[in-house]
């Protein structure tokens, strides 16, 4: 019996399939929320899970129990499910992973994936993910790319990754995405590291918008900028409690400003161009004049 259970097969258009992960590659639950944000944004409805037995250490990964009305007691196991939705504005389809980050089997678990993603005519593959950094929380999460195909990442406009080191799912799912031949692209949103654990709005905010430069809609992040405002006021206030800390954050901010700075400085190829355009046409003006002043008179 296949460990990817699918209750129906829904008829989807030129299908987008998006993924978030639970655990090492959530920092702040960035990733998270900017995925069970899409599907609720979209009305996404579910069609398929990965039962959890054989991917996870339960002593690590610990099934909940809830109660139900205070009453039933409910277990809840990690959950890999996926949804569809369409897109809106486009004609087009989002199918949604959400997930955990599995301890366990990672080939197989990547695989399923892969053979639902095949099934259904994925188009291109896009996972998301948050990283804890060095940047300040009262200015946006910047994004970072990964791409199979370098055109993406142009497309998009983000800084390429240059990360070397260990990987999580998300390595892992995006490697077999290239060797199966599907597009697919990994979006990453840093989260300032002295609030790690607080979730962080602004990074789900940053995912999600550069998700929506990336397929051609416009996404509603009207929630999410608002969530994003309170949480930078709720930090700020708890920054302020601490001067060393306060301290820090300005360092962080004086930096981000720097670089934005500098990259509003007009390159050293730019300069060089208008440079050579204006002895040109410098040189073209004085050639006009001096046919003026040689020809005929009157």
């Amino acid at each position: 019996m296949s460990e990817l259970i699918v209750s129906s097969r829904p008829e989807l258009r030129r299908p987008v399939l998006v993924a978030a992960f639970r655990g090492w590659n959530d920092g702040g639950q960035g990733a998270t929320l900017g995925g069970g944000y899409l599907a609720r944004q979209w009305g996404a409805e579910s069609f398929a899970e990965i039962d959890p037995e054989n991917f996870y250490d339960f002593q690590a990964v610990r099934p909940q129990v809830s109660l139900e009305e205070g009453l039933t007691r409910k277990l809840e196991w990690p959950e890999n499910t996926f949804l569809h939705a369409p897109i809106p504005g486009l004609d087009q389809d989002a199918v949604i992973l959400l997930g955990v980050e599995p301890n366990l089997r990672w080939k197989t678990y990547s695989g399923l994936v892969l053979e639902l993603a095949q099934d259904l005519g994925i188009e291109l593959v896009v996972t998301l993910g948050s990283l804890l950094a060095d940047v300040p929380h009262t200015r946006p999460a910047p994004v970072s790319a990964a791409a199979s195909d370098p055109s993406l990442v142009e497309e998009l406009g983000v800084e390429p990754s240059r990360y070397e080191g260990p990987t999580g799912i998300i390595g892992v799912l995006l490697d077999a995405c290239r060797q199966a031949g599907i597009p697919s692209v990994s979006l990453w949103a840093a989260v300032p590291h002295y609030v790690s654990l607080a979730p962080s709005p602004r990074a789900a905010l940053a995912l999600c918008r550069r998700l929506g430069e990336l397929v051609g809609t416009d996404i509603d992040l009207d929630e999410l900028e608002q969530a994003g405002e309170e949480y930078a006021e709720q930090v700020t206030e708890a920054v302020a409690s601490d001067a060393e800390t306060a301290t820090y954050v300005e360092e962080l901010e004086r930096r981000v400003d720097m670089m934005e700075a500098a990259e509003e400085l007009p390159s050293g190829e730019s300069l060089a161009a208008e440079l050579t355009r204006f002895l040109r046409e410098r040189e073209e003006d004085g050639d006009d004049a001096g046919d003026t002043a040689g020809g005929p008179a009157g």
